[in-house]
This record gives structure tokens, sequence and C-alpha cells, in this order.
């Protein structure tokens, strides 16, 4: 056999194995999909059906979670506009910082949540800090690094409701257009429950 031959043959096994890995990895994103498609509906008929003993805080905490792992995110929160003070509030917060974040506050307008919220546009940001949008505030009181973030508003019916923010793609890779997609979805999902969720306390008291 020639070496022009076996050269040949092996490129072909070599490529023969390359689109066998490829083969597998495109079933295991299937697989994945399918499994994050199955829970958003899940969600998506649990908020539909709430009622006045609904936990609507673990519910979007579940909203939250699904969202993160849809799109490898290591961190993420999901924070609510108070009309009153004009402040957001993370009332749900998944990461390192979880057990530290949930209650703090930043007013509209302040960082890039805080621009989001307020224009009622969604941002994709390869590198935060280098953003003018972005604050450095929550980072330095709470020793985190954000690197890279997408941040959607939570509207319903033209109202802001919030925003949800997902930081630091896992391997530090790069956030995509498809994983803003996924997570708008995710968020009009977050806002049908917000509104039900006040329309069944409205209900309720009156």
């Amino acid at each position: 056999m020639s070496s022009e031959i076996r050269g040949t043959a092996h490129f072909l096994q070599q490529e023969n194995i390359r689109l066998q890995k490829e083969n597998e990895r495109l079933q295991q994103e299937v697989v994945r999909l399918r499994l994050i498609l199955r829970n958003l509906g899940n969600l998506n008929q649990m908020a539909l059906s709430i009622h006045p003993e609904t936990d609507i805080l673990l519910l979007l905490d579940q909203i939250l979670q699904a969202a993160l792992n849809s799109i490898q995110a290591e961190d993420g929160s999901l924070l609510l506009v108070d009309e009153e003070t004009q402040e957001l509030s993370f009332v749900v917060v998944h990461g390192s910082v979880r057990t530290k974040l949930v209650g703090h506050r930043i007013p509209l307008g302040v960082g890039l949540a805080g621009w989001v919220a307020q224009h009622a546009e969604s941002v994709i940001v390869p590198n935060a800090q280098t953003d003018p949008r972005f604050s450095p505030g929550v980072d330095q009181a709470f020793h985190f690094r954000t690197r890279s973030m997408i941040c959607v508003p939570i509207v319903f019916s033209g109202r802001v409701l919030g925003v949800i923010q997902a930081l630091n793609k896992t391997n530090h890779k790069e956030f995509v257009n498809g994983d803003l997609l996924m997570l708008n979805v995710v968020a009009q999902l977050a806002a049908a429950a917000i509104a039900r969720a006040e329309s069944v306390l409205l209900g309720e008291e009156s």
C-alpha cells in the first residue's frame, strides 16, 4: 500500500472518529434540550395553577434554576421591582453568594440590572467589567466577580415586574444569542407566574 493510500485511509479513520464524537455530542444536546423543555412545560403548568397556598418564591426559584441549567450559567438571580421605593430587590439567587444576596436592594437605573429594568430591554454582555452600564458595587460588597452576563426584563402587560440575570457561563465560555432567547422565554414564564400570583392575592383579599 502506497504512502498516499495509507495517508488517505488514516484521514478517513480520523474523520470517522470525529463524526462519531460529534454525533454523540449532538445526541446529548438533544436529550438536554428535551429535558429543559419538559421542565419548562411543567413549570408553566404550575404557574397557571397558582392558588392562595402556592409558594410563589419556591416557584420562582425553580424557574430560575431551570433557566440557569438551560444556558449553563454558574450564577444568577431574579430581582423584583419595588414600585414604592423605585428599587430592585434580589428575591431569588443561585450560586456562590446565594445566602448573602437575597434581600439586597439596588436603585432602578443602577448597574446592568437597573438599566434593563428601566429600559425594558434585554442585554448580553461578554465582558461586564468593560461595560459602562455595569456597577461594581454588588461585586465588591459580596466578594464576587462578574465576568459575563445576560439580563432580561420580566414584563407583563407593558409593566416591568423585575429582571432575571445569568452570570458567568461555565468553562469561561461566552453567552450566545440562543442563551438570550432561552432566558427571555423563562422571563415570560416568570412574568405570568408573578401576575397570576398578584391576581390570586387580590382576589383573596377582596
